[in-house]
């Protein structure tokens, strides 16, 4: 069986902020969204903004290329941002921590390819692209989980 996927075009950056801030209203502990795309394909863009939609007041989302994860309190619960692009074994995401936290708090996973079969099945996928206008971008959503159908098709109508 096929999992259900959406694609659409992001026309700016505002757009893809929109977006990030829309999904957000509709996330609760326990939801895992997989940003996939090359460097510079927006996925740090979509999570700093869909951070700030849960904060109040916003206040900096640094990228956590470096620090590999960031964790923040906000209104809808824990939320951890990782950035895995740096790992060369699952083992290493679990060392993270992030087995509890796909269960306990909102996830956000850049570069999810390293988690290997540590992916959880129910998580949604974004795999962001260049679109085909300057500072466009095409982005696909995938899901086998029936919890995201109605969420997806209010973002995408």
């Amino acid at each position: 069986m096929t999992s259900p996927r959406a694609v659409l075009t992001l026309t700016s950056p505002e757009a893809t902020c929109a977006l990030a801030s829309q999904l957000a209203t509709r996330l609760s502990p326990g939801d895992v969204l997989l940003l996939s795309g090359g460097i510079g394909a927006g996925k740090t863009h979509f999570a700093r903004c869909l951070i700030h939609a849960l904060q109040d007041p916003p206040e900096d989302v640094p990228s956590p290329t470096f620090t590999l994860v960031q964790v923040y309190d906000t209104a809808a619960g824990e939320l951890w941002h990782a950035d895995l692009y740096r790992l060369s074994d699952p083992d290493q995401c679990e060392e993270l921590g992030l087995a509890d936290a796909f269960e306990t708090a909102i996830c956000l996973i850049e570069w999810p390819d390293r988690l290997e079969d540590l992916a959880p099945a129910d998580a949604l996928s974004l795999s962001f692209d260049a679109g085909a206008a300057e500072d466009s971008r095409a982005l696909a959503l995938d899901w086998s989980d029936p919890r995201w159908d109605a969420i997806v098709t209010e973002l995408t109508a």
